[in-house]
């Protein structure tokens, strides 16, 4: 909806009008320090929560936050509360979980993409605090989140003595292989699948930027204005990421937010894979973090235009038709209205009990 028109209404509506149009329209107003009725992150109850909160990264604007390399974040949405990924390092990963008041006692489910440390470290501190909740992680031979092989996965020598032979030459029926987290509450993911309604892990093999192949989740979220498809770190490559997500759900990619992996790509593969997720899967916006890497950053911006959403650590990108992002400090990180939006809304403002705005230089209507 045009600015413009939509303040002029706000302006000669009652109070009672204004409210019932912006929670049936699902419309949100964001500006800085508007505190008589709060706005954004927490101002509804987490069933209509639709927004994912940055925990952990090695960029993002001055706050409370510990920044590091790595990647975790934090979904609200359909009244879901799931930590995506864990981060680097365990003591940052609690301090920013505790900066940013969130509740890991409370979690529906976990979802760790890859084996890598950068993914996983923080499962130390996440043990010491819920070690019942569901973690979905890959299945992988050996692999760092434990593994079970039947007991026949090796090839006998009958005429060995019993003292040259594995387990005395009668191996358990089932041979299980530990974990740094034992107690941790392990899903082990081999293929594709809906874990809620609404939500369905992508499991692919990749080794694009790696030593060896690591095989990793991304989580896809239906949503009504398309998929909202979270990715840790796109080893598999981001194009085929999104390929196998659209062919999965059938929908299209309203918002890819998450790690590229253009850390290894040279600037003409940048530009190429840019225009192709905006082109030809056809990806609305996009929201790049962790090891996508600084050259990437600027070629994605200036590709998706304002449809590049900026997710530093601390960011909260608030999902819908039109994505928008606050800051950890609770900043909107958006365009300035022009003057003679500012002039509407302080009108409306001094008329009315503060629903959207204070007297302040900062706005956007979303």
């Amino acid at each position: 909806m045009n600015a413009k028109p939509w303040l002029s209404w706000l302006t000669s509506s009652s109070i009672m009008d204004r409210r019932t149009f912006l929670k049936r329209s699902g419309a949100t107003v964001l500006l800085a320090g508007c505190a008589a009725t709060p706005r954004g992150p927490g101002a509804n109850g987490d069933s209509q929560k639709a927004q994912i909160t940055s925990l952990y990264d090695a960029f993002g604007k001055t706050s409370s936050m510990q920044k590091d390399w790595g990647f975790s974040a934090f979904i609200e949405y359909g009244g879901k509360r799931i930590l995506f990924d864990t981060g680097d390092n365990a003591d940052i990963f609690a301090h920013n979980v505790k900066a940013k008041g969130i509740d890991l006692t409370t979690l529906d489910f976990v979802v760790v993409t890859h084996r890598h440390g950068d993914h996983t470290s923080g499962l130390n501190y996440l043990m010491t605090v819920n070690s019942k909740v569901p973690i979905y992680v890959p299945k992988e031979n050996f692999g760092v989140f434990g593994s079970a092989f039947p007991g026949t996965f090796y090839k006998r020598n009958e005429s060995l003595p019993p003292d040259m032979r594995y387990f005395d030459g009668k191996p358990p029926e089932k041979l299980r292989f530990g974990t740094p987290w034992p107690q941790g509450n392990f899903t082990w993911v081999t293929e594709n699948a809906v874990i809620a309604p609404g939500f369905q892990l992508i499991l692919l093999k990749g080794s694009w930027g790696v030593d060896l192949d690591v095989m990793e989740i991304s989580l896809a979220i239906d949503t009504p204005d398309g998929v909202v498809l979270v990715v840790g770190c796109s080893h598999p490559t981001i194009e085929k990421v999104v390929e196998t997500t659209k062919a999965v759900t059938g929908k299209p990619i309203h918002l890819v937010v998450g790690g590229t992996h253009l850390l290894p790509a040279t600037n003409e593969q940048i530009t190429r894979i840019a225009n192709s997720l905006r082109d030809n899967y056809q990806v609305k916006w996009i929201a790049p973090v962790h090891c996508t890497g600084e050259p990437a950053f600027g070629i994605l911006k200036q590709t998706f235009g304002d449809r590049y959403i900026y997710a530093g650590l601390g960011s909260t990108i608030l999902l819908g038709p039109t994505v928008t992002t606050v800051a950890e400090a609770g900043q909107p990180q958006m365009q300035a209205m022009d003057e003679d939006d500012l002039r509407s809304c302080r009108e409306l403002h001094a008329q009315s009990d503060c629903i959207c705005c204070p007297k302040s230089p900062v706005a956007q209507v979303a």
